[in-house]
């Protein structure tokens, strides 16, 4: 298990932090590199289970993700430049889908705990894993998020119905979101 987490880390700071809307280029000298921006979305017919998605939130509670509700799932770094631009992008769209029986949940990875909750503190009012050694990230084997930012989003039967490896818009996630959270 420890050499599978080693390899996860190694696979993120090679695909590493991506360029996005208002987010400065990323250089070698940042260490990371930039991802090619792919996104899957599947029909319901193709979606597989998503794995058991639980850990510990920055705030020290332990959390269990239920099924019932689509969930957009969100890793982000407090160090990850597209992650800070997205991040209003997703708090407007988790405002406008909650009361549509969406949630949301940040897992927050390869980060120090208190630059973490510094970087959530004003920024999102749902819930983050706090997941340093990207075991959450690892468990999604059959669509890996692979970069950072990327986002996930789970039907309400808990498969995985589409995935993003870019920063990601207001206006491109809730075209997502809002067909998803119709189905039946």
């Amino acid at each position: 298990m420890r050499r599978a987490v080693v390899a996860l880390v190694a696979v993120l700071a090679l695909a590493g932090c991506q360029g996005g809307k208002g987010s400065p280029d990323v250089t070698n000298e940042q260490r990371y590199v930039a991802g090619d921006g792919t996104s899957q979305l599947f029909e319901p017919g193709q979606r597989k289970k998503s794995p058991t998605v639980s850990g510990t939130l920055l705030d020290g509670a332990k959390f269990t993700l239920a099924t019932g509700k689509v969930t957009v799932i969100n890793f982000w770094a407090s160090w990850c430049a597209p992650c800070r631009t997205e991040a209003d992008d997703l708090e407007d769209v988790y405002q406008a889908s909650k009361g549509k029986g969406v949630e949301f949940l940040g897992i927050d990875f390869r980060d120090g705990q208190d630059a973490a909750r510094s970087f959530a503190d004003g920024r999102m009012t749902y819930p983050s894993l706090f997941d340093p050694a990207g075991k959450v990230a690892l468990s999604f084997r059959d669509v890996p998020p692979n970069t950072i930012p990327a986002t996930i989003v789970l039907d309400k039967q808990g498969r995985v119905a589409a995935v993003i490896r870019k920063p990601i818009e207001r206006d491109e996630l809730q075209k997502i979101v809002d067909p998803i959270a119709a189905e039946q």
